[in-house]
């Protein structure tokens, strides 16, 4: 401690800013605040001696305390802090100093993922890698990326972040404080794409329609993407993308790609279970779920109209962004061996903001 803070004293007087301090002696973050106390004390007494204080010194969260608590936490991350503390028989918030202050840790939600195989790990580092090539030589240039989701009535929420500011519990208007939720809610399919240079409208799949390989071809294939070429392609390349849904890798489907657009993602070449690589999944429909479902619809119509307003506001260079984090994410596969790259998705995602 004493010659953390004759370090401190010496860059200060060598003319240094406490951030460059802080950066330079690489001291934990949340000691941050010991550098300013140091100059400042140095200031007012001349000295970096501690000033004569009240009470005893600390005897809990001691270097064997913390030495034991960063061992617990190597052999076994999924640890309960309150179960810690009982364990040593000290106070949960000298546990929390300890991990947050002292090891410079905090604790994260575990997510639920797709289960991936060893042999669909290699796929997608395969797969990846040959869609890397691709972009690289600008084969992929102008993608459109496609996808369909469902949306339901009900309002969309966030479980980490979605909170309610007030005097107590009970103080809280029941339309605030409640999500309310349906056994079977009213659910709405829309199909969409999105490219560096533009988007299409919203599709909207009629009720009751079951989306197999027929009405794929005959709602979205035949009358939205064959005529790209005619209108927003105009003499341009274009290559069609979509993932590995059983309407989207059927043979006529397939035929149906080979037949009437010059240049698609063959259902084997797109990496399977894949929604991470897919601009529509990792970002645009989240964007535009928040928007369109900031609130509960009463209908399906209301719905419609709520998703086709806040789709024609999303600004390009917001799903340009998305779109353009594609070979990034190629890369981010790559690199974790066809592994989860879901702590990429909230670092990615574009300003939503519009």
């Amino acid at each position: 401690m004493e010659s953390e803070r004759s370090a401190i004293i010496e860059l200060h007087m060598a003319g240094k800013s406490p951030s460059e301090i802080f950066k330079l002696l690489n001291i934990a973050k949340g000691r941050r605040a010991f550098i300013y106390r140091t100059i400042n004390r140095y200031k007012e007494t001349g000295d970096t001696v501690d000033k004569p204080r009240s009470g005893r010194p600390c005897s809990v969260t001691t270097s064997a305390l913390k030495k034991v608590v960063r061992e617990r936490i190597r052999r076994n991350p999924h640890r309960s802090m309150r179960k810690m503390a009982l364990e040593l028989n000290i106070s949960r918030r000298a546990i929390q100093k300890v991990v947050k202050r002292d090891l410079g840790m905090r604790s994260f939600k575990r997510k639920k993922v797709q289960f991936l195989s060893g042999s669909v790990k290699e796929k997608r580092v395969s797969r990846s890698k040959s869609l890397l090539a691709l972009h690289a030589i600008g084969v992929l240039e102008n993608t459109i990326f496609s996808d369909e989701k469902i949306f339901t009535i009900e309002e969309a929420t966030n479980s980490q972040n979605d909170r309610v500011i007030s005097t107590s519990v009970s103080a809280i208007p029941d339309k605030f404080r409640y999500i309310s939720r349906m056994k079977k809610p009213l659910l709405l399919m829309v199909w969409a794409w999105v490219s560096v240079v533009g988007r299409t409208p919203l599709i909207f799949i009629p009720p009751g329609v079951k989306i197999n390989a027929k009405t794929h071809q005959e709602l979205v294939l035949e009358s939205v993407v064959k005529g790209l070429s005619q209108t927003m392609f105009s003499g341009q390349q274009f290559v069609f993308q979509q993932d590995g849904a059983p309407a989207h890798t059927a043979n006529t489907t397939q035929d149906w790609l080979k037949h009437n657009i010059p240049n698609f993602i063959h259902k084997d070449e797109w990496s399977p279970y894949s929604p991470d690589l897919n601009p529509m999944d990792y970002s645009v429909w989240s964007i535009l779920e928040n928007k369109a479902c900031s609130v509960s619809h009463n209908t399906v119509s209301s719905l419609k109209i709520s998703l086709g307003r806040e789709w024609e506001k999303i600004p390009q260079e917001t799903l340009r962004a998305a779109v353009e984090g594609f070979p990034n994410r190629l890369r981010a596969v790559i690199s974790k061996k066809g592994s989860y790259i879901e702590e990429m998705t909230r670092q990615s995602l574009p300003n939503s903001s519009y």
